[in-house]
């Protein structure tokens, strides 16, 4: 009788923590704080989850403020193949706060929301067959610019979109919109004349040369200089929303300056937002090396500049060659760059600068945001563009405060 007594005993006693195994939840309180003078909407909250000390393997999450969810997602940065971060959007009217519940857990989940972001990147196929990819790596040497489909990673939001070259000017490009909504997934950023005719947006900055939107250049102390030479060239995709759009672009062994650098550029557009978080991240310390960033100088162009890290333009060009098909577009660009990081600035014969750079530092970043005047929802003067991006530099400078409880 007692030999079959133990075993049940066994059994009883391990139980409870093969169940544990089977399903671990972990409830992480957060306080939400804007400290600013205005509301904001969409302010991006992202939490490294290793900060969060959570001891198992996360596969899914959700974020509650009182019983309400509010969409969010996780995304491995590193493929690693665990969450690096935890991202939501939150709206805080000004000097308000809110206390948010995130319970991770073990178990997957099938749940969906409604996807503010799309993105993209696409290998060339016979009649419009194009291949979906999620990243691509060649040698410094290979040129295979015309092999992708819009040459690179293509995403947006419902308000703009961008696409990044896969080439040694690695420019950031834009697509104006008429109305507010997602294009991308139907036009591939060339749209037919018949969804021109239904309203779509296209193509709206010849960039040339030049660095486009905030592209981050080589500076050869006179001008801006491209991205060459390097080992290997790689653009990705990191996370397709619903949230964000994670996009990258990386190199490897950069002869610059007297270097090799192994350097990341980081691009991540949120939501309901036209502007890019840029992040650049290099594998060791940085010496002397000066690089630079801005916009484009456009033809005809005023700009404007606070001096301390804001420069923009307003102006009016075509965006191809095809001067019959396409008509002159109207844009405003602006960059904002952390005045910590900037060494001068510049003008070069294509582009609005600041030398950027910063001795020991492995990490800088700075934002882009552009407008188009087809918007039905922008600007649509220069005066209203300059005043905008001055209080955009404002919000940027007064996120919410976040607080572990």
């Amino acid at each position: 009788m007692k030999k079959k007594i133990v075993p049940i005993l066994i059994f009883i006693c391990l139980c409870p923590n093969w169940i544990l195994a089977q399903n671990r939840q972990k409830t992480i309180h957060v306080e939400i704080a804007n400290h600013w003078k205005k509301t904001k909407t969409d302010e991006p909250i992202v939490l490294k989850i290793n900060d969060l000390k959570i001891n198992f393997k996360i596969k899914s999450a959700s974020v509650w403020s009182n019983n309400t969810e509010i969409p969010s997602q996780l995304d491995d940065l590193n493929n690693d193949q665990a969450p690096d971060e935890i991202a939501f959007l939150v709206n805080l009217p000004a000097r308000d706060k809110k206390k948010i519940k995130i319970i991770f857990s073990n178990k997957k989940s099938d749940k969906q929301y409604p996807s503010r972001v799309y993105a993209e990147m696409l290998l060339r196929g016979k009649k419009g067959k194009h291949m979906p990819i999620q990243s691509i790596t060649t040698f410094g040497t290979s040129n295979i610019y015309s092999l992708l489909h819009h040459h690179g990673p293509a995403f947006e939001s419902e308000l703009v979109a961008y696409r990044i070259y896969f080439d040694k000017k690695q420019t950031v490009d834009l697509y104006g919109k008429f109305n507010k909504g997602f294009e991308i997934k139907e036009s591939q950023f060339y749209p037919t004349d018949e969804q021109l005719a239904r309203g779509f947006g296209d193509d709206v900055l010849r960039v040339g040369s030049s660095c486009g939107l905030g592209t981050l250049k080589g500076w050869n102390g006179e001008k801006a200089t491209h991205i060459e030479p390097v080992k290997t060239r790689t653009e990705r995709i990191l996370a397709y929303g619903p949230i964000r759009t994670v996009v990258e672009v990386e190199v490897r062994d950069w002869k610059y300056q007297g270097s090799e650098l192994n350097m990341i550029n980081r691009y991540t557009l949120y939501g309901g937002h036209r502007d890019v978080l840029v992040e650049t991240f290099f594998k060791e310390p940085l010496k002397q090396e000066i690089f630079c960033t801005g916009v484009e100088d456009i033809k005809g162009s005023v700009s404007f500049s606070d001096h301390k890290g804001l420069i923009g333009c307003w102006g009016r060009d075509w965006p191809v060659n095809d001067t019959i098909k396409y008509t002159k577009e109207t844009v405003g660009l602006a960059t904002c760059i952390p005045q910590k990081y900037i060494i001068d600035e510049r003008k070069d014969k294509a582009n609005y600068l600041y030398t950027i750079g910063k001795k020991g530092t492995k990490y800088f970043q700075y934002h882009i945001t552009f407008t188009s005047m087809k918007e039905t929802f922008g600007y649509k003067t220069s005066e209203e563009w300059f005043k905008y991006i001055q209080e955009w530099k404002e919000e940027l400078k007064h996120p919410f405060s976040v607080k572990l409880q």
